[in-house]
């Protein structure tokens, strides 16, 4: 068996090697005939999977160690009878962890204090849920906005407009769809732009065409009292400077970048791999997880609960490190002959080449007997260890 996989996929080796040869491409520089003779493709989301790149080729089974789909051409893949993984939830917690630093950089940049504000969860999947739950054991109050779900007769939900009327801040976590009845191409267009609260912040860190980019940097030529985060940008790799200078938080398409979300994404594919095999797992990711990147952090007496939560958050992720090497690369490819080409490269080299990073689960946190009720469940709703 001949497996052919995207060379930013960790662990690929210890789960998949087992079971047939092994090559690795560039996701993004994959072509069709790297696949002249392969039986399995794994891919990441930079690779747009449909029948130019499939069609004569021996493949059989595609796995996303991601939990979006919408580099897949899903239909053209069910009617040539191949077998599709995705990996649902494998990176929300890093997604949280990331809303969580703007929610901090955002607030210290305003003068504002993040747990008053209402929080608009727009798309309340895998990650949208556990950004609600984790808001909620923070004491931050949320409005949930998921049309499915609603339609579907859960309570809860409200409707898109009435989030935008309501909402301080606006955390996007939708898949992206062009067509049908809940399409979320340019969700948010001009005039949803503009109805945003005065002072409002938009993070988005779903997929990028969700939010029109050129309406959204004229709005932000208009309203000087918006802060918006993008993780993830309408023409990407490509980035527009203009509208990147114009945003408070700008950073290549990382928010769930952590190596525990990465991890928990091949796992996942290996085990659909195995079930399309009709074999049992030999490999668990608790085996092979490495040990990289703990670390521990003590707390003496009782520090305001706020001030101690802020700091183990930053010990595991700080948005403002990604923003910078952003805003560097960015201006870097504006001085190159090809800026456009030098922005593609530059962005595809945050992602190949970003720092390690773990989740909070990772970081134990020690307290001492002085500490406070508040500061105890605010630590472990955003999912530290205590001892």
């Amino acid at each position: 068996m001949h497996i052919v996989a995207d060379d930013n996929i960790p662990l690929l080796n210890a789960f998949f090697s087992g079971h047939g040869r092994l090559s690795v491409f560039p996701g993004r520089q994959l072509k069709a005939v790297d696949l002249m003779d392969a039986d399995v493709l794994l891919v990441r989301s930079v690779t747009w999977v449909d029948e130019a790149l499939l069609s004569g080729t021996p493949v059989r089974f595609v796995g996303t160690c991601t939990i979006g789909t919408d580099h897949l051409d899903l239909a053209w893949l069910a009617s040539a009878g191949i077998q599709v993984a995705s990996a649902p939830g494998c990176n929300a917690r890093g997604v949280v962890e990331y809303v969580l630093s703007c929610l901090l950089t955002l607030a210290e940049r305003t003068g504002q204090r993040w747990q008053e504000r209402v929080v608009g969860i727009v798309g309340v999947g895998q990650v949208g849920s556990r950004l609600a739950a984790t808001l909620a054991a923070l004491g931050v109050s949320t409005l949930l906005c998921d049309p499915l779900r609603a339609e579907a007769g859960e309570p809860g939900f409200v409707g898109l407009e009435e989030l935008l009327a309501r909402a301080d801040v606006v955390s996007c976590h939708v898949p992206l769809s062009a067509s049908g009845a809940h399409a979320t191409r340019h969700l948010f267009g001009e005039q949803r732009l503009q109805s945003l609260r005065q002072g409002a912040w938009l993070i988005n860190s779903s997929r990028g065409p969700v939010i029109d980019a050129g309406a959204l940097e004229h709005v932000l030529s208009q309203r000087n009292d918006l802060q918006v985060a993008l993780d993830v940008w309408e023409e990407e790799p490509l980035v527009s400077s203009s509208l990147a200078a114009r945003c408070a938080l700008a950073t290549p398409h990382v928010a769930g970048y952590s190596l525990d979300g990465k991890l928990r994404g091949t796992e996942q594919i290996y085990q659909a791999f195995c079930d399309y095999l009709g074999e049992p797992f030999q490999h668990q990711l608790a085996n092979l997880a490495p040990l990289t990147g703990q670390a521990r952090l003590e707390l003496a007496a009782s520090p305001p609960a706020d001030w101690a939560l802020q700091k183990a958050l930053r010990c595991v992720y700080d948005v403002r490190d990604d923003d910078a090497r952003m805003r560097q690369m960015l201006q870097q490819a504006q001085t190159a002959p090809d800026s456009a080409a030098a922005c593609r490269t530059g962005f595809d080299r945050l992602r190949k080449n970003y720092p390690l990073r773990r989740e909070a689960p990772l970081l134990s946190i020690g307290l001492s007997s002085a500490a406070s009720a508040d500061l105890k469940t605010w630590l472990q709703a955003a999912g530290f260890s205590l001892d």
